[in-house]
């Protein structure tokens, strides 16, 4: 596992590190399955405060990316699936809502595209 923090980035550290793994996991890099170090043993690796990777994990496991198996530790869960699950669950409340507001497809349409600008670019 390769991780950085850039104590110089506008992101907070705990932020960064969430954005790592997820896409380490994401990508492969880290399999399903791949226990991840302990609160402890990466805060100390990174020189972060233990709160920090812990926020970085609750984060995590949240969003499905990993899971925690209590004493056991905290592993790499199959983070492709549950983040199909909950970008359509997002898609789909997104689009009840719109719809109960009165607006039509083409102006929900245009909604989605212009988020897309301002977060992807």
């Amino acid at each position: 596992m390769n991780l950085s923090i850039d104590p110089g980035a506008s992101a907070p550290p705990y932020e960064q590190l969430r954005a790592q793994i997820a896409a380490q996991a994401r990508s492969g890099e880290l399999p399903v399955g791949h226990r991840l170090p302990t609160v402890r043993a990466l805060a100390g690796e990174l020189g972060l405060a233990a709160n920090t990777v812990a926020k970085a994990y609750r984060t995590l496991e949240a969003d499905g990316v990993v899971e925690t198996r209590g004493r056991h530790g905290t592993f790499v869960a199959a983070a492709r699936d549950a983040a199909a699950r909950e970008g359509a669950a997002a898609a789909r409340a997104y689009v009840e809502r719109v719809s109960r507001l009165g607006l039509d497809r083409d102006a929900a349409l245009e909604h989605v595209a212009e988020a897309i600008r301002a977060v992807y670019g």
